[in-house]
C-alpha cells in the first residue's frame, strides 16, 4: 500500500495484522481518486473509520489542507499517527481513537470530503450517513465517499445529500454523495 500522487507520492505506509482492517486497494483508490481530484486542493476531510489512514493521506498528499482520522481501534489509531509520520504529513492532521458515530454527534466542524468505509455487512456505513446529514457535517457542494460491497444495497442517502455516480471495481463499489445545493 503506497501513496499514488502528491507530496508523499511513493511513501509506503504500514498496515495491521490479521483481518481488523480491510485497507482500499490500489486500484480503488487510485479510481477514487480520478473521480474526484479537482475537489481535494484546500479541503478539509475527515476520514471515518480510519483503519490505516491511506484515503485521508492521500488527500493530504494532494493538498488538502487538514484531515481528522476517527477510528475506534487504538491500534488503528497509532498506525494512522505512524503513517502520518511516515509521510511527513501530521502537521496538517489530528487523530482520534473515538467511535465514529459518536464523533459525528459530537463535532462541530464542517468538513469538504467525509470518506466512510466502515466494516461490511455492520449497518454503519447507514447510519454514519444519516447522522452526517442529520448534524450537517458536510459544507454546500460536500462529498460523502461511501465504500461497501459491490453487491450490497446503497440506501438513497437523507437531505441535504443526494446520491451520484457509483464507481465499481471489481468485488467493491464507491458512492460518491454530493450536497444538494451541488447537484445539478
Amino acid at each position: 500500500m503506497r501513496v499514488i500522487t502528491g507530496t508523499a507520492r511513493g511513501k509506503r505506509l504500514r498496515e495491521l495484522e490479521g483481518q481488523s482492517t480491510r485497507p482500499t486497494t490500489d486500484r480503488v483508490k487510485e479510481g477514487l481518486f480520478s473521480a474526484i481530484q479537482f475537489d481535494i486542493a484546500g479541503a478539509r476531510v475527515l476520514d471515518l473509520f480510519a483503519g490505516t489512514g491511506q484515503l485521508g493521506i492521500e488527500c493530504l498528499s494532494r493538498g488538502a489542507e487538514t484531515a481528522v482520522f476517527v477510528d475506534n481501534n487504538p491500534k488503528a489509531a497509532a498506525l494512522v499517527r505512524e503513517n502520518l509520520r511516515i509521510t511527513g504529513l501530521d502537521d496538517r492532521a489530528a487523530v482520534l481513537q473515538a467511535d465514529a458515530l459518536d464523533f459525528l454527534a459530537r463535532t462541530r466542524e464542517r468538513f469538504d470530503l467525509l470518506f466512510l468505509d466502515p466494516p461490511y455487512f455492520s449497518g454503519l456505513l447507514e447510519e454514519a450517513i444519516n447522522r452526517a446529514a442529520a448534524f450537517d457535517i458536510l459544507k454546500p457542494r460536500g462529498i460523502i465517499v461511501a465504500e461497501y460491497p459491490a453487491g450490497g444495497v446503497f440506501a438513497a442517502p437523507p437531505p441535504p445529500f443526494r446520491a451520484g455516480r457509483t464507481y465499481r471495481y471489481g468485488k467493491i463499489a464507491v458512492t460518491l454523495c454530493r450536497h444538494e445545493d451541488e447537484i445539478t
